[in-house]
C-alpha cells in the first residue's frame, strides 16, 4: 500500500543468528527466552536473503537471537490467527493487514519506539489504534501496474508508451491485440486472480470500495464499466477465461503466463521486478497503468508488528523498528526491488543498482494514483471484500449472473465486510 509522493523501495527485515531460518514453524511453540525472539515471516522471494542479512545485523548489535519462522502467504493468516487464540503468538510478524488480530498487538509507543511519524501519512490512521496506540509499522509498499513484452511488441511494430504518457484502457487493449496477432500469443493480456488488482482497474474507471470517510464509496455506474470490460476481454479470448473460472477465489499469479511468452501484456506489480531479473528469457518493461476516468495504480505493502503475548516486548518493539529504520529500507529496497514507506527516503529517493527506469515508473504512478484508494485499500473491509470481487468476477465470466448483479453484491459484500 500509499499516494502522492515520489517513493522508491523499502526493505529490511532480518533473520540470521547463529543458525537461524526455518520453514513453516508456524504451529511450533514459541522458543522466547530472556534475549530471545520468533518473526512469523512470508517472501516475496528477494527480499528473505535481505530479512536474514538484516537479523544477523541486529543480532550483533543487541546480543539477541532471532528465531525466523517463515510460512507460505496462503496460510499465514490461519496459522497467525490459531497461535494468538493457543497463547503462542509470535513475537514479531510480518504481515499484508492487520485486519482480525489489531486487538493482540503490542503498543510500540508504549514498548519505547514512539516512531510512527516517520512513515507515510496516508498509512497513519491504519496502523494506529483507537486511542493513539501505534500498532504496527508499514515495511514496505507496493504499486501495481503492468509490465509488457519488449520482444512481442517489437515483432508487431507496437512501440510502449512513455512514462509520461500512459495508454487509455482502449489503447491498451487495442495495441495488446495486435502485439498477439503478430506473435500468435494465446492471449493479448495476463491479469493476476487477485481482488486487489481488479480494484484498482475499478478506481482507474472513478470509483474505489471505500473512501476517505470510511465508508462504501463503490459508484454502480462506474464499477459496471470496468466489470464489463473485464468480462469483454475473457469473452474475446484477449484474457483467460479458464483462468479466472478455476481454483476458487484462491490467489493465482498470471507471471506464468507472461514469463511462458503466452501474453505480451501482463498486470501485477512492482514486486515482480526482481523476479523478471532472474527468470524472464525476455526483454520487458514495466508500462504505466491505463487510464479511464483517471490514471494511477493501486497501492498495497507490507506491515511489521509485535504482539502483546510476546514474553520480550522491549526487545520486539526495538526489533520492529531496526528492521524499518532508515538504513534497513534503503538495503531492503535496493535489494529487493521494493518501495519505501519512510518519508524522508520517499522524500529523497533511492537508487536503485538495476531497473532503476522500471522502479521510475511505478514511482510515478504513484503520485497519479487517487488518495482515496489508500484508504480503501487500508479498511478493515478491504481484505475480505477482494475476495468477494473474485467470487463475483468470475460468475460473471462464467455466465453465471450479469454485470449488474455483479456490481451489487461487490457492493453489498463491501458493505458488509464494513460493518460486519
Amino acid at each position: 500500500m500509499q499516494r502522492r509522493m515520489g517513493i522508491i523501495i523499502s526493505a529490511l527485515l532480518v533473520l540470521g543468528a547463529c543458525s537461524p531460518g526455518t520453514t513453516d514453524e508456524g504451529a511450533k511453540p514459541s522458543t522466547s527466552g530472556p534475549n530471545q525472539l520468533t518473526y512469523l515471516y512470508f517472501t516475496d522471494g528477494p527480499d528473505e536473503q535481505t530479512t536474514r542479512d538484516l537479523i544477523k545485523q541486529f543480532e550483533q548489535q543487541t546480543g539477541s537471537t532471532v528465531e525466523l519462522q517463515i510460512v507460505p502467504f496462503s496460510g499465514l493468516d490461519q496459522q497467525l490467527q490459531a497461535r494468538i487464540s493457543a497463547n503462542n503468538a509470535p513475537d514479531v510478524a510480518r504481515e499484508s493487514t492487520l485486519t482480525g488480530f489489531r486487538d493482540a498487538l503490542l503498543d510500540l509507543n508504549k514498548a519505547g519506539q514512539d516512531i510512527g511519524g516517520q512513515y507515510l501519512d496516508e498509512t497513519q490512521q491504519y496502523v494506529h489504534g483507537k486511542n493513539g496506540e501505534l500498532l504496527a509499522l508499514p515495511s514496505d509498499l507496493t504499486m501495481n501496474g503492468p509490465f509488457v513484452n519488449l520482444d512481442q511488441f517489437a515483432k508487431a511494430g507496437v512501440t510502449p508508451p512513455t512514462p509520461d504518457k500512459p495508454w487509455t484502457w482502449d489503447e491498451l487493449v487495442t495495441n495488446a491485440k495486435k502485439v498477439q496477432q503478430a506473435n500468435g500469443t494465446p492471449f493479448a493480456i495476463a491479469y493476476d486472480k487477485s481482488g486487489h488488482r481488479v480494484a484498482g482497474m475499478i478506481n482507474q474507471f472513478g470509483t474505489n470500495i471505500y473512501g476517505s470517510d470510511g465508508k462504501v464509496q463503490l459508484d454502480p455506474a462506474k464499477t459496471a464499466r470496468a466489470v464489463q470490460l473485464f468480462v469483454d476481454l475473457t469473452k474475446q479470448n484477449v484474457m483467460s477465461q479458464d483462468f479466472w473460472i478455476e481454483s476458487g477465489t484462491k490467489y493465482k499469479g498470471g507471471n506464468d503466463i507472461f514469463l511462458a511468452g503466452d501474453a505480451p501484456v501482463y498486470f501485477s506489480g512492482n514486486w515482480q521486478v526482481s523476479q523478471f531479473v532472474k527468470a524472464a528469457k525476455f526483454k520487458w518493461a514495466a508500462i504505466a497503468n491505463p487510464c479511464a476516468d483517471r490514471c494511477g495504480g493501486y497501492p498495497g505493502g507490507k506491515f511489521m508488528m509485535a504482539f502483546k503475548q510476546s514474553k520480550n516486548p522491549q526487545l520486539a518493539a526495538k526489533f520492529v523498528a531496526f528492521m524499518n529504520s532508515r538504513e534497513a529500507q534503503t538495503k531492503y529496497a535496493k535489494e529487493s526491488q521494493f518501495l519505501p514507506t519512510r518519508k524522508d527516503l520517499v522524500a529523497e529517493g533511492v537508487q536503485y543498482p538495476q531497473r532503476a527506469e522500471d522502479m521510475a515508473v511505478f514511482l510515478a504512478d504513484v503520485k497519479r494514483t487517487n488518495p482515496d484508494s489508500y484508504a480503501s485499500t487500508y479498511s478493515v473491509g478491504f481484505s475480505p471484500t477482494a475476495t468477494a470481487i473474485v467470487k463475483e468476477l468470475a460468475n460473471a465470466i462464467a455466465g453465471k449472473q450479469s454485470v449488474a448483479d455483479t456490481v451489487n453484491n461487490i457492493r453489498a459484500a463491501a458493505e458488509k465486510n464494513l460493518n460486519g
